[in-house]
């Protein structure tokens, strides 16, 4: 069965699950959909679609009822797609027993994104990991490689 014929299960992974298992083997879980996907996943119809060591990529498509008052997707929808790729991306490299929290998060926004716009992918990259201090990038793009936005976050890393 294909992750696009799997029903998508969303809730939470217990905390001392999560603990046990390295960010890599985490994402990849809750990817191939053995482990729940996050419920603001399904609140804003978007999924992870690729993860690799220090590499994330999430894909959605962008609906009027995301519209804010001036026609457009309101960039919260973009916040959080980019955050998610981000912080996901250093989540990737973490080992068994560490976690992380994002510290700060900055989004440039280059072009509106309207429900017109199609699938968008949020892809986010490690710049730096430190021992407690993490800084990745992210590019929101459409289809056809068109940039509407793109950000830095720093994360900090929580462990033993």
């Amino acid at each position: 069965m294909s992750s696009a014929d799997r029903a998508i299960h969303y809730g939470v992974v217990p905390t001392e699950t999560a603990k046990r298992m390295p960010g890599l083997e985490l994402s990849t879980a809750i990817m191939d959909g053995t482990m729940p996907a996050p419920p603001i996943q399904q609140i804003l119809d978007f999924r992870l679609v690729k993860v690799e060591r220090g590499y994330t990529a999430f894909a959605g498509i962008p609906k009027f009822e995301y519209y804010n008052p001036i026609g457009s997707v309101h960039g919260g929808y973009t916040a959080a797609l980019l955050d998610s790729c981000m912080a996901c991306a250093v989540h990737s490299t973490l080992e068994t027993g560490y976690g992380y929290t994002t510290l700060e998060i900055k989004i440039n926004y280059v072009r509106p994104i309207t429900s017109e716009t199609g699938e968008i992918r949020a892809e986010g990259k490690v710049i730096h990991l430190g021992k407690r201090i993490a800084t990745s990038e992210g590019r929101l793009c459409d289809s056809e490689g068109k940039l509407y936005a793109h950000g830095t976050t720093t994360c900090l890393i929580l462990g033993p």
